[in-house]
């Protein structure tokens, strides 16, 4: 089923396409200038980090229920072998992970999602193949992301320690994460929505954090982070946006318009727990981000481990 005539409408307003070039794979990821990595380094103040990342292991998120996105498979190919053959001497362990890339604290490279034929910027579709992965809007265009994270923490603005199971996150919970943050939003900053939901992975219920109904951004946030000109925006659940899905007839909308029409990079699985702590007890919400993904040459996602700098 093609894409409804109002969801077609909303991604030509907030398209990007054409507004750094012809040719841009990096979309607002562009935005991330000296000035916005400036506000990030003041924003460090008392040197504090805070690991964003996952445990890369086998009790990931994954269940299954995606094809081939399994979770971390970690085996040692080398444990104390003595390459000299004398075990007095050089004696090295090495070891190997297969994983999906999606399947941890990761970016979505511009590539991940298509529609019509299409990617971010009008780039073809089938510049995505099985031998060569990404050849245009790959996670491999990333170079680095550094920028001034903004922690907007949606369950405490509306007084919950985690949002119930598929709220719905509007332009209103935004405003309210923002107020509380009392931090005036940029061009380049980096976005981290917390709903409480990575509580679920954190207890080691892997069944309500993947499978159950989760918190997540709507369709009508999408112009709230067109209009602050947000670069990147990660969250604390499995899919980013409200699941299920808003309108049961199309599937992951604001993955559509967030990747595809405004280049707006994304990130998920991002544990914002002991960040958020922080930041309610300091009563400041924006840190120094250092999140790059790694450079998988061709990859449409990339594992990350983000710090937050305080």
């Amino acid at each position: 089923m093609s894409l409804p005539a109002d969801l077609r409408a909303l991604g030509a307003e907030v398209s990007n396409w054409g507004r750094w070039g012809p040719d841009d794979e990096l979309g607002t990821l562009n935005l991330v200038d000296d000035a916005a990595v400036r506000r990030g380094l003041a924003a460090a103040r008392t040197g504090q980090r805070f690991s964003l990342a996952i445990p890369l292991d086998a009790d990931g998120p994954q269940l299954g229920t995606i094809p081939g996105r399994i979770n971390p498979l970690h085996a040692m190919v080398a444990v104390n072998t003595a390459y000299t053959g004398d075990p007095g001497d050089f004696c090295c362990s090495d070891d190997v992970i297969t994983m999906g890339l999606q399947a941890c604290t990761h970016w979505d490279a511009l590539a991940h999602v298509s529609y019509d034929g299409l990617l971010y910027n009008g780039h073809p579709a089938s510049s995505v193949t099985a031998e060569r992965g990404a050849t245009r809007c790959g996670i491999h265009r990333v170079a680095t992301l550094v920028s001034r994270g903004v922690l907007l923490d949606v369950a405490r603005a509306r007084g919950q320690d985690r949002l119930p199971a598929g709220h719905p996150i509007s332009e209103e919970d935004l405003d309210a994460a923002l107020d509380l943050a009392g931090v005036a939003l940029e061009p380049g900053d980096v976005v981290l929505v917390r709903t409480g939901h990575m509580q679920h992975l954190r207890a080691r219920d892997r069944q309500a954090y993947t499978l159950g109904p989760q918190p997540g951004l709507t369709v009508g946030t999408v112009r709230w982070f067109r209009r602050h000109d947000v670069a990147a925006v990660a969250t604390d659940t499995l899919a980013l946006e409200v699941y299920p899905c808003e309108d049961p007839a199309v599937l992951f909308p604001v993955h559509l318009l967030h990747l595809r029409d405004m280049g707006l990079t994304q990130g998920q699985n991002f544990d914002l727990e002991a960040l958020a702590e922080h930041c309610a007890a300091t009563g400041r919400h924006e840190v120094l981000l250092v999140a790059n993904p790694e450079p998988v040459t061709g990859g449409v996602g990339a594992p990350t481990n983000p710090v937050a700098i305080t």
